[in-house]
């Protein structure tokens, strides 16, 4: 596949996984009584689910189309 693609795919997963670690630790330790996820949060948090999805459709959607113009 295409490093283009992948590597900022990765920094994102990397990103959306450490803020959801940082929030579970901070709910878990009883930071404060008003702490649960917003809906702005969940909606931020949903679109970058849908971009992440998006990015490795594409690199998929590349990858077996050159594959497929080699076998050609």
């Amino acid at each position: 596949m295409s490093d283009e693609l992948i590597h900022p795919t990765y920094i994102v997963l990397r990103g959306l996984a450490e803020r959801a670690r940082t929030g579970v630790t901070q709910r878990v330790r009883g930071a404060e009584p008003d702490s649960g996820v917003s809906t702005l949060e969940m909606v931020i948090i949903a679109l970058g689910l849908v971009a992440v999805a998006t990015l490795l459709v594409t690199a998929i959607t590349v990858a077996v189309t050159r594959r497929t113009d080699q076998i050609k």
